[in-house]
């Protein structure tokens, strides 16, 4: 099982391990492990727009949505309307309740497909409004860790995960958890960050090059909720271009705008901590100055 980071976002939300090593959990990385872990929320808020809270389902107007305030009520609505039982009350498989409140529901996958991680908050791939998947390219926080908030707890006597049910895997398929087959890493880069590698006087030079792929690989972390070393990603990036910057190949503004868009298509929501890590990065690498091409 692979250490967890303090910082990394399968921490929820980022605690402490207690003992010796606080900076260290225990994980398991899904994808190797054949893992798709259904992770429910259990923060009471007011609900988005009703057309976000199960999408690619209209719900309509007439039907009050104002007491769908955690994740277990829209999985439990999911459910229902396909004529199943909510996840959260399968006892066939390895449930465990998170310090928060929430539960991690663990399932095995029993073919080939490579299921892709998700949040419920997001805009191209989810599968319920706070409920969120854990799978190829993420890790989930094993049962029986402690944290500074509580232990994750299994429920129940089950403690090894059922095969992934059929009716969740076409729930899953409907909401584009599977990648195309004829797409593949890295991620396109979005438009500001393309006009700045544009803007390198030519398309197939070396700075060029440079940025294409360190912001392809920020770009590439949109397909993973976690584990895809998002962080790291952004530091070295924001390193290159601070370096960059510094040897005057780009303005700063054109290298800040870039990576702040960039971070902002692969981790919608988290500008704050996106832009710590680019300002550190880039004043870190401004001590470096970089001239793509040279020789020297």
């Amino acid at each position: 099982m692979p250490r967890i980071p303090r910082s990394h976002p399968g921490y929820e939300p980022h605690p402490a391990v207690v003992g010796p090593r606080p900076q260290m959990g225990v994980g398991v990385a899904c994808g190797p492990a054949n893992l798709v872990v259904i992770d429910i929320d259990a923060h009471p808020t007011a609900p988005p727009d009703r057309n976000r809270l199960l999408p690619g389902i209209n719900i309509a107007e007439d039907i009050d949505v104002s007491q769908m305030t955690t994740g277990f009520h829209t999985l439990a609505v999911l459910a229902a309307l396909r004529g199943e039982k909510s996840p959260a009350d399968d006892d066939t498989t390895l449930r465990v309740r998170t310090p928060s409140g929430g539960l991690h529901i663990w399932y095995r996958t029993t073919d080939a497909r490579r299921w892709q991680c998700s949040s419920g908050s997001g805009k191209n791939r989810a599968l319920a409004w706070q409920v969120d998947v854990r799978a190829e390219g993420g890790y989930i926080i094993a049962p029986g860790t402690t944290t500074e908030a509580g232990t994750y707890t299994p429920l129940g006597t089950v403690r090894t995960p059922a095969p992934l049910p059929t009716w969740l895997a076409q729930e899953l398929q409907r909401t584009h958890h599977l990648p195309a087959a004829h797409i593949s890493a890295p991620r396109p880069v979005p438009s500001r960050a393309r006009q700045a590698v544009a803007a390198a006087r030519h398309g197939n030079s070396p700075l060029a090059t440079t940025l294409s792929t360190v912001l392809a690989e920020v770009a590439d972390c949109a397909s993973a909720t976690e584990g895809a070393g998002f962080s790291e990603k952004l530091n070295r990036a924001a390193y290159t271009l601070g370096g960059l910057v510094a040897g005057g190949q780009l303005t700063e503004k054109a290298a800040h705008e870039a990576l702040l868009e960039t971070a902002r298509y692969a981790r919608p929501g988290q500008e704050r901590r996106s832009e710590a890590i680019i300002r550190s990065g880039m004043t870190a690498g401004a001590r470096r100055p970089l001239h793509p091409g040279s020789r020297s």
